[in-house]
């Protein structure tokens, strides 16, 4: 079982189409709208959390392809700098993902963006702002 957060882009021509309840019929998956900005004859985005066999969620991320909808990970949106960070190790503990853990013995600070779901507490608690948001076209949907 899989769980990831996405930012899906929709184009104008799928707007008046239930692509996302086809997905569970036909892919076996289970989501949860977190945000979505839809209008009819529109483009839109949505912020959707997709759990299921991760050979179910792929496949249905390529049908939303097929579709013209972009899909990308929310993880891609939460960043390290690499330079700003001294590795305190603050937002190890707070990271439900374990995508931030420390590498011993070096005692330093791995961040793996792949198993990001983007809760954001990473950046909530670093002390020197190292972990940060990607500012993209409209980051108030990840907010």
């Amino acid at each position: 079982m899989t769980t990831k957060i996405y930012v899906l882009n929709f184009p104008k021509e799928t707007s008046d189409k239930p692509l996302i309840s086809g997905l569970v019929r036909q892919y076996d998956i289970e989501f949860n709208i977190l945000k979505a900005t839809i209008l009819q004859g529109c483009e839109g985005r949505m912020v959707l959390e997709i759990s299921g066999h991760k050979k179910n969620v792929t496949a249905a991320l390529d049908s939303l392809k097929s579709f013209g909808v972009k899909a990308e990970t929310i993880s891609t949106i939460i960043r390290r700098d690499e330079e700003q960070c001294f590795h305190c190790g603050a937002c190890t503990g707070v990271c439900p993902a374990k995508a931030i853990y420390l590498q011993r013995p070096e005692m330093t600070v791995v961040f793996d963006p792949g198993r990001c779901t983007g809760c954001g507490l990473c950046v909530a608690v670093c002390p020197v702002n190292a972990m940060g948001v990607d500012v993209g076209e409209d980051i108030s949907l990840v907010n």
